[in-house]
């Protein structure tokens, strides 16, 4: 599915359902560096479950055209245009890292846009190394490395894939070396600048859910814990184990943590 926003044609999976507004919609953003391709397994889920999914490569990743967007400000404007783009009154919300503070800042700055979120491998600040920072402004392979190594948990180092026949690390490293010169380096910085998120968090009054793994190096639990906490409505769960890498390496838990009828 294609769509055009803000002047430029954007690429979106829709779980392999031809996407229908009527449905309840839920936009799937994904992380730096990164691009649809992480939401396969949930997209479809929720797709062949009654909701008419919208997975985008952001501007600038995978097939979407247009440069990666400077800030999570503006990526939560665009995601706002999409959601119009797509002719949605609004939609549930579901980011992963970089993703989870544009759905954030998305409910915060257009919160008629924003029916629920799901905040996956959150934080509050979430500061990216200086090493990172600077093998990513060079285009160093390095700083995927960096990513790679600190990115998932200990099983995933093993294998440990619930997919057979898939290597999480070596996927991952594949999925960042695709992404363009400059991509990723916009990304971070986008991520490292961001000061907002416990301010905007403050703002939703909807249903949330923070998603964490224990062992994340990346969004440390006590960061993403900060974000849970300053929303009003906000289920925590925190998967025993697992690194940032959450939708490869826990795609069952995160689906039924997404999905578990609750009280909120």
């Amino acid at each position: 599915m294609r769509l055009t926003v803000g002047g430029n044609e954007v690429f979106i999976a829709s779980g392999g359902r031809d996407f229908d507004p009527a449905l309840p919609a839920i936009v799937f953003l994904h992380g730096a560096g990164l691009d649809h391709s992480v939401w396969a397994l949930l997209a479809r889920s929720f797709a062949h479950r009654g909701s008419s999914v919208l997975a985008p490569d952001l501007p600038g990743h995978g097939r979407s055209a247009g440069p990666a967007l400077p800030s999570i400000a503006a990526l939560a404007d665009w995601t706002a245009s999409l959601i119009e783009a797509a002719g949605v009154g609004a939609a549930r919300l579901v980011g992963h890292s970089m993703g989870s503070l544009v759905a954030l800042e998305t409910a915060a700055r257009h919160p008629d846009k924003v029916a629920a979120l799901g905040l996956i491998c959150t934080a509050a600040p979430m500061r990216v190394a200086d090493d990172l920072l600077a093998a990513a402004k060079a285009n160093d392979h390095a700083a995927i490395d960096m990513i790679v190594r600190w990115g998932y948990g200990a099983r995933a180092a093993l294998g440990g894939c619930e997919i057979p026949g898939l290597w999480m690390a070596g996927g991952g490293e594949r999925l960042l070396e695709r992404a363009a010169p400059g991509v990723l380096f916009a990304d971070l910085v986008a991520c490292n600048d961001y000061r907002d998120a416990l301010a905007a968090a403050a703002k939703v009054k909807g249903p949330a859910r923070v998603i964490l793994g224990s062992r994340d190096l990346m969004t440390p639990v006590k960061n993403g814990k900060a974000v849970a906490d300053a929303m009003a409505s906000c289920r925590l769960i925190v998967l025993d184990g697992a690194g940032h890498m959450l939708m490869s390496e826990r795609p069952d838990e995160v689906l039924a943590a997404l999905t578990r009828e609750n009280e909120d």
